[in-house]
């Protein structure tokens, strides 16, 4: 198998060389998840967006490397500080043999902002896109953008006529329980087209002989089929019932090495795990103490992170697959300060014991602490030697671990007091998108993912500003001021990126990225 396996170099990421075209081939893989929906815009979740970006396409798209390239524009160019201009590529034509104009840009823009969408959340910064002609279209932004392309790998394209004719003129609304047709079918014009699909089973994808791209890839047809146990479906893997798996458990992997018909491959994911404190309240939710919150003292936050060994949660937990973060930002990130990824203070318990007595906190405190456990690499295991960390400065952890589906909840309602999250940056592959999500003043449209509710204005300022400077030197240097001060601050305490893990059997191609994507159109298959 060749794998792209990305590493840090000054010239960024670098991947293998893809084999020349073999015979069509059947390709099987799996993950631990399956896609919650086959409509493109009904939700915000990762893995389903990378999905149905095998079968739906967008004007742009990433490469395998996170570089910006054509995909159904040919071209574009800035007409004016809030306006681009966007060639359409003619001849292209829906699974369905319909064709592909600006009509069908324009509908999917106004999906999106129907109420079932997740994916707006994506394209906030877009004001309209408008028809020039039948092959050109402007989108119109409510600031100058210079990240736009960026948003634009999210506005998945749907044929207007088929939506019409099924009924499907509105984003599945999931949360409601509100399906529509395009739920589970499709209609794109991706490489892929949608055969057959059996939620949490098997789904079935055709190669789109008609693809106005050439293909990279040789397959004929793609069968996914999500397997949520680790140990089934590494079993599955080394009897030959799935050609890869993009989910492999990391205690697995030694064992996966061995095996001379498999190889692994592994590189550092977009995706920084790090640690969130309530900031807000004036008396935190789970803890003992009272009538006032310990997580507003910058000392206090201080101390939590220098109670924190991240080499050793690499060494003793993570096997070894994680990279320490100094900042919240993967240093892949498009605009990512690579300067500023070394720890801002080190792992050291009798500097965070005398911080916290110098807080007031003398003996330390009790609080609770919320964590996934099926969401991250190895969540579950990471808060439990945290929690021992923490209790040798004198910080007790009443551990409160839940599945994904109840500690969301958490996260949306605020009701967190310590807490583990992470961030890739996604969909824009961009800090501008993590800063948002994760650093800003918590509003209806940014913050989304500061539940602790942080808040500094000095900060804030910086966004527009990073949102809107096109000069790259000098997006460079607000976006250094700006992680600056949020490190300062100790806003959050940055652990580490986790590690994207994939196996195959031998023969076959795949180019792996750090946004964990499997691009299908780039997959090569060699007789078994």
């Amino acid at each position: 198998m060749k794998l792209s396996l990305f590493k840090r170099t000054a010239m960024g990421l670098a991947a293998c060389a893809i084999m020349s075209t073999a015979g069509a081939a059947t390709f099987t893989w799996s993950s631990n998840l399956d896609a919650l929906s086959m409509d493109p815009h009904s939700t915000n979740n990762s893995f389903t967006n990378a999905f149905v970006s095998n079968i739906y396409e967008s004007l742009v798209r990433f490469n395998d490397k996170l570089q910006i390239e054509p995909a159904l524009a040919t071209s574009w160019k800035v007409v004016s500080p809030t306006v681009w201009r966007y060639t359409l590529r003619q001849g292209v034509k829906f699974h369905n043999g319909e064709t592909f104009d600006a009509d069908d840009v324009v509908f999917s823009w106004q999906r999106v902002n129907t109420p079932g969408s997740l994916v707006k959340g994506n394209l906030s910064d877009l004001k309209d896109v408008r028809k020039v002609d039948a092959y050109t279209v402007d989108v119109e932004t409510h600031s100058p953008l210079p990240t736009l392309n960026n948003e634009m790998v999210q506005l998945l394209i749907m044929d207007k006529g088929w939506s019409e004719q099924n009924r499907a003129t509105e984003a599945s609304d999931l949360g409601r329980q509100k399906e529509n047709f395009a739920n589970r079918n499709a209609n794109g014009t991706g490489p892929f087209k949608l055969v057959a699909r059996e939620v949490d089973t098997r789904t079935t994808l055709a190669a789109n002989t008609g693809w106005w791209d050439k293909p990279k890839h040789n397959l004929t047809e793609v069968l996914f089929q999500p397997i949520k146990s680790d140990a089934t479906r590494t079993s599955s893997l080394i009897s030959g019932g799935i050609d890869a798996s993009i989910s492999v458990p990391l205690q697995d992997v030694p064992r996966l090495k061995s095996i001379t018909t498999l190889d692994v491959v592994q590189g550092p994911e977009l995706r920084t795990i790090f640690m969130g404190m309530d900031q807000s309240r004036d008396e935190l939710l789970y803890s003992d103490v009272k009538g006032k919150n310990p997580f507003k003292d910058l000392r206090v936050r201080q101390a939590l992170y220098q109670a924190i060994d991240v080499e050793a949660l690499k060494r003793s937990v993570m096997r070894g697959a994680s990279w320490p973060a100094g900042n919240l930002l993967s240093p892949y990130l498009n605009g990512s300060p690579v300067s500023l990824n070394k720890r801002l203070l080190p792992f050291n318990p009798e500097a965070s014991k005398a911080l916290l007595k110098e807080a007031g906190y003398p003996n330390g405190f009790t609080v609770g602490m919320q964590c996934p456990n099926d969401r991250y690499v190895y969540d579950e295991a990471l808060c439990l030697a945290m929690s021992s960390m923490f209790a040798k400065v004198g910080i007790k952890t009443n551990l409160m671990i839940e599945p994904t589906v109840k500690w969301s909840v958490r996260l949306n309602s605020n009701d967190v007091s310590l807490y583990m999250v992470g961030h890739a940056g996604l969909p824009m592959a961009d800090v501008y998108g993590l800063l948002k999500d994760v650093v800003a003043t918590r509003t209806g449209k940014e913050g989304s993912l500061n539940a602790g509710k942080y808040s500094n204005p000095k900060f804030d300022a910086y966004l527009p500003q990073i949102a809107g400077e096109i000069d790259p030197a000098k997006r460079a240097k607000l976006i250094e001021e700006a992680v600056t001060i949020e490190r300062n601050d100790v806003s959050h305490i940055p652990l580490h990126q986790q590690p994207v893990t994939w196996a195959a059997r031998k023969g076959i191609s795949l180019s792996q990225a750090p946004d964990n994507q499997m691009r299908l159109w780039l997959v090569q298959v060699n007789s078994k």
